[in-house]
């Protein structure tokens, strides 16, 4: 598959899938399991990092090593778990990937063997060309080994990718195989860091895929 024609990789929690909620929610969980305060949806938008073991640290206030890290990534999990069926996708997201003239594949940092099926049941399989979750057994790390092994599957180029995302951790990815970003407000992160950033910025996915075809497009 490897082409000069731009390719959109999704990014799916906060971007295709609207689980903000869901997310703050359960990561309270991890928070009052140790005794520690509860973020607000906003609080959590504008503190939330990857590593994400960095970003419980400083809320609660002490180290998080790896073993602690992962008892507490299974905790979020679990809590991530119960409530996963009340959430749906953003409100366009169907409109947008249609609106993509090009080959398009989802990258996400959750667990694959539990994203793969989730896909399926929100009918979306058939807009991707691969679909690719985290297949390790605890998470919180950031994306852009994920990124290159998943294009590297594809064989597609970076320099020909535009990444859809809602965290600056998708655009660091995306710059570290030398493609595009374009990111979304209406997932995890704070409007105002996104705009820091410098790359595109969108309120919709709709005005997210055109940004990625005008930016593709100078790219050419």
């Amino acid at each position: 598959m490897n082409t000069a024609h731009p390719h959109l990789v999704w990014d799916w929690n906060g971007t295709l899938l609207n689980d903000l909620s869901l997310v703050v929610s359960a990561t309270n969980v991890v928070f009052t399991s140790l005794g520690g305060p509860t973020v607000t949806l906003d609080e959590h938008r504008v503190r939330f990092r990857r590593p994400i073991a960095e970003y419980y640290a400083e809320v609660l206030g002490q180290a998080v090593d790896d073993d602690e890290f992962g008892r507490l990534d299974r905790i979020f999990h679990d809590a991530y778990r119960t409530g996963l069926t009340t959430c749906e996708l953003a409100a366009d997201a169907r409109t947008a990937m249609a609106a993509w003239p090009g080959s398009q594949s989802l990258l996400s940092m959750w667990f694959h063997e539990e994203l793969v099926p989730t896909v399926h049941t929100y009918g979306l399989t058939g807009h991707f060309t691969r679909v690719d979750g985290l297949r390790e057994t605890v998470g919180g790390g950031r994306k852009a080994e994920s990124l290159q092994l998943h294009l590297a599957e594809l064989d597609v180029d970076g320099a020909s990718v535009v990444l859809i995302g809602d965290s600056i951790d998708d655009a660091d990815a995306a710059l570290a195989v030398g493609g595009r970003a374009v990111l979304y407000t209406g997932g995890f992160t704070d409007p105002a860091r996104l705009r820091a950033s410098g790359h595109p910025v969108a309120d919709t996915l709709t005005d997210a895929v055109r940004l990625a075809r005008e930016v593709s497009s100078a790219d050419r």
